[in-house]
């Protein structure tokens, strides 16, 4: 007696152990991908050169200052007359010579191109916030697609692993039935069949939960090290109101988003152009130091230095370049069109895309609610066959149905439960609203 206790403390204390791993919840999930995903990474990085872009230091509002520096030596031989008429021969002669300057070139006047940039570059940082929220939605949406996976396939591991212990309680009784006379062989038989399947099916689940475990490990930046269970319990926000939905998502829906911020760059595209057609006017400026020595008899001076500064004011003007700006601004105003026409297109099919992602929504949450009551009906009819079967008024062939009917049932319900919670998460992706909600 002692032992069997014993035995059965260890058996209850590692069991302890197996279901003690690490739950990973919805929250931790999001914090993990949210910090270790590469693709969200990359799509932060990508925002962050667009913000620099933005800076004054990319603006062309400062001016450019430019340092130069040179010295050079000459050897020469020479030869030349005085008025006297000597003669002076000078071989080897070397003349050296120093410079140094600091020039400044600013442009005071482009005809507004510096600005237009300069807004053009806003948009387009913006437009980058807008790709990397677009990033962020799709990486969550896979995580819960592959989370709920996860899910799913632990609650039909659960399913049939509670098969396959029903299995081996029949083949059990039909073996006592059968030492007993009670029934034939052809009943183990049968029993030996359905567990041996119930087995495999077993088995194939755990390897498809395993797979969909590294799958979603993967998505996490490969942080857990360690196998773990995620939380099965889930709700469904119930009080969407459809109308409201639509709204947000002709106002906040990111694709549209993206389509204005377009429309903005190209604008800013076609005043860019437009702003070649004036002349540019620039402030220039310098600072220089000269200084040459030679040792040349010849020569008036041995040495020379020359040192100040100098400024003054350009105008440019490209009175007309062959027509090839005329043209850019045609073009671009023809881009601008495009987008617009885009737009309107765009909205049409966000508009259709959220009221069947809403109408799938409701339609998957009714199937949840009859598979659930599915359930009922089928645990009622198992329990009851089981107690037939029991006392020998139903055959094993009929306990068999009962059983794969509730098999299937809870298999039905789990794929219906995940279903409507991932169409619910692409009515609030369609609306802007994914990354605004508490999971």
């Amino acid at each position: 007696m002692n032992i069997k206790l014993y035995s059965a403390f260890v058996l209850f204390f590692f069991g302890m152990i197996i279901h003690a791993q690490q739950v990973l919840t919805t929250d931790e999930a999001i914090k993990l991908v949210l910090e270790h995903n590469y693709g969200i990474k990359i799509a932060n990085n990508t925002v962050e050169v667009a913000e620099n872009n933005t800076g004054i230091l990319n603006s062309g509002y400062l001016p450019s200052l430019t340092g130069n520096a040179g010295a050079s030596i000459d050897v020469q031989d020479s030869e030349g007359q005085r008025v006297d008429g000597d003669v002076i021969i000078a071989e080897g002669v070397e003349t050296r010579r120093y410079n140094a300057s600091v020039n400044l070139n600013y442009t005071l006047f482009d005809g507004l191109g510096r600005l237009y940039n300069y807004k053009r570059l806003k948009e387009e940082y913006q437009l980058s916030e807008l790709e990397a929220r677009e990033t962020i939605e799709t990486t969550m949406l896979q995580l819960f697609s592959i989370y709920y996976t996860v899910a799913q396939l632990s609650e039909n591991t659960d399913a049939l692993e509670e098969t396959l212990i029903i299995s081996k309680d029949r083949l059990t009784r039909a073996g006592y039935q059968f030492d007993y006379g009670q029934s034939t062989k052809l009943g183990v038989l049968n029993a030996e069949v359905d567990i041996n399947n119930d087995s495999i099916n077993l088995i194939n689940a755990k390897q498809q939960l395993r797979n969909t475990k590294r799958d979603l490990n993967v998505v996490l930046g490969n942080q857990i090290l360690e196998d773990f269970d995620v939380d099965t319990d889930l709700s469904f926000l119930l009080a969407l109101n459809k109308e409201e939905l639509l709204e947000k998502t002709k106002a906040n829906n990111v694709s549209l988003l993206q389509t204005e911020r377009n429309i903005n760059i190209s604008q800013f595209d076609i005043k860019t152009n437009k702003a070649q057609f004036l002349p540019t006017i620039g402030l220039v400026g310098s600072y220089g130091w000269n200084e040459s020595s030679t040792d040349n008899p010849l020569a008036f001076t041995i040495q020379s230095t020359v040192s100040g500064l100098s400024a003054g004011v350009n105008l440019t003007w490209n009175i007309f370049d062959g027509g090839s700006n005329i043209t850019r601004v045609k073009n671009a105003k023809i881009v601008l069109e495009n987008q617009q026409l885009q737009k309107e297109q765009l909205i049409i099919d966000v508009e259709r895309n959220f009221n069947n992602a809403w109408d799938d929504y409701q339609n998957k949450l009714v199937i949840y609610r009859v598979q659930e009551a599915n359930i009922k009906t089928s645990q009622n009819n198992f329990e009851r066959t089981q107690e037939k079967f029991k006392i020998g008024q139903v055959t094993s062939i009929e306990f068999r149905q009962a059983q794969l009917n509730l098999l299937n049932s809870e298999l039905s319900r789990n794929q219906a439960k995940y279903d409507a919670k991932l169409a619910e998460l692409t009515v609030l992706q369609l609306s802007g609203e994914l990354l605004n909600i508490a999971f």
